[in-house]
């Protein structure tokens, strides 16, 4: 079965090693399209340049973990690279962008200030290009909504989604579909599965966070690492896996799961439908 992982960091350091058979062998599994979202300004020609190594798809933009050293002339890069592939067929979104409210280091009064200048600068520029974003969440959601509200979009992914049913509902009034991997199939992750389970299946999409966000078969705890067991790397080719956790959930086939959140996907990335 063809599955599309929305949300893969194939250009991470983590894969420098045998990047080229990483992608491979998820393809060998069924994966047949990866979306590669760009992280930060330097990335942006790697990524599309990746994406078209492999046939997959890209998004450019300037992810809130990496705020703290970008400047403004960044997003005059990111408008520039935009207007130049604009006519690219794999260049299907503008992302990873958005806001962080977890880590402690960019959650300062100045440093969150700018985490929300390059977010809604970005929403603007998304704006200007029509292009749909894929957002960062994590314990930020209500700060999300806020700004697409004063910034409307045409709609996309909320990456790692994890928030409560409410902004679920909100998120998808807006036109975006929630992405769902590996942090779902723990079975401690029980407010994440009853959202996995409750929510309309045409607003899921599915997702690695490769090599991030690893699945729980992959997991190595703080104690058996200090034991020295190697911590598993989280790849694309975990995607059907992930998704017989999401099959299984729902109670449904993963032929049905595959062609609904292929075709989710494809609504919240149009472009996609030139690329799959």
């Amino acid at each position: 079965m063809p599955w599309i992982d929305t949300h893969c960091h194939l250009d991470a350091a983590e894969f420098d090693a045998d990047r080229d058979l990483v992608r491979q062998n998820a393809k060998s599994l069924g994966v047949e399209t990866c979306v590669i979202p760009a992280v930060m300004a330097s990335h942006f020609d790697e990524v599309r340049l990746l994406a078209h190594r492999h046939a997959d798809a890209y998004a450019l933009g300037i992810h809130p973990l990496y705020t703290p050293q970008a400047e403004d002339k960044d997003l005059a890069s990111l408008d520039t690279h935009l207007h130049a592939h604009r006519d690219d067929p794999r260049l299907v979104a503008l992302g990873e962008i958005g806001l962080d409210g977890f880590v402690p280091e960019i959650n300062t009064p100045e440093a969150f200030a700018k985490q929300t200048h390059f977010f809604e600068a970005q929403l603007q520029i998304a704006q200007r290009h029509q292009l749909p974003v894929i957002l960062h969440v994590r314990r930020s959601a209500d700060g999300l909504l806020k700004g697409l509200r004063q910034f409307p979009v045409t709609g996309g992914i909320a990456h790692a989604f994890n928030g409560s049913l409410q902004q679920a509902k909100l998120f998808i009034e807006m036109g975006f579909k929630l992405g769902f991997g590996g942090a779902m199939t723990y079975d401690r992750a029980t407010k994440l599965r009853a959202l996995a389970t409750e929510l309309p299946l045409s607003a899921l999409v599915l997702e690695t966070d490769a090599p991030d966000i690893p699945p729980r078969w992959i997991y190595t705890t703080a104690e058996d690492r200090e034991k020295g067991m190697a911590q598993g790397r989280n790849s694309p080719a975990e995607l059907p896996r992930i998704a017989s956790v999401l099959a299984e959930l729902r109670g449904i086939s993963l032929e049905e799961l595959s062609a609904a959140t292929s075709a989710n996907a494809r609504q919240a990335l149009p472009r996609l439908q030139s690329t799959v």
